[in-house]
């Protein structure tokens, strides 16, 4: 068995209105690379994790209005969580993408790490988490 074939890899599948301005939140985010794309999607790579991001296709996507700025989309059971190196980073990459991070006094402690909560530019929440110890 060849244990690089079978090394833990986390996937993510965002849908987006803007398919551009999605995946570049997530590229200057989590510093991302494109490895893929054409009119309908990106692919995102880093060690560790792919996301793609697909875009909604214009029949559905012309019935959705993203506020300005984006109001965060709590009702979801599901959020991507990305542990990072610097919260303080990914808050400056974040607004210069269009996106958020909220300020450091809105955070908590999850596991030894400070959690801060993002949103994409469609209103997506991703939490990010930051080592404290």
């Amino acid at each position: 068995m060849d244990t690089a074939a079978n090394a833990l890899r986390s996937g993510l599948v965002v849908y987006a209105k803007n398919k551009d301005r999605v995946a570049g939140f997530y590229r200057q985010t989590l510093a991302l690379r494109a490895v893929e794309e054409d009119d309908s999607y990106v692919v995102l790579q880093a060690e560790g994790v792919e996301i793609v991001v697909l875009k909604i296709p214009d029949r559905i996507a012309s019935a959705i209005t993203i506020a300005t700025p984006p109001e965060a989309r709590e009702d979801t059971p599901f959020k991507p969580t990305f542990i990072v190196r610097s919260l303080a980073t990914v808050r400056e990459a974040a607004v210069s993408s269009v996106g958020s991070v909220n300020p450091p006094q809105a955070g908590w402690l999850f596991r030894g790490t400070l959690v801060l909560d993002g949103t994409d530019p469609e209103g997506n929440v991703v939490p990010f988490r930051q080592s404290v110890g």
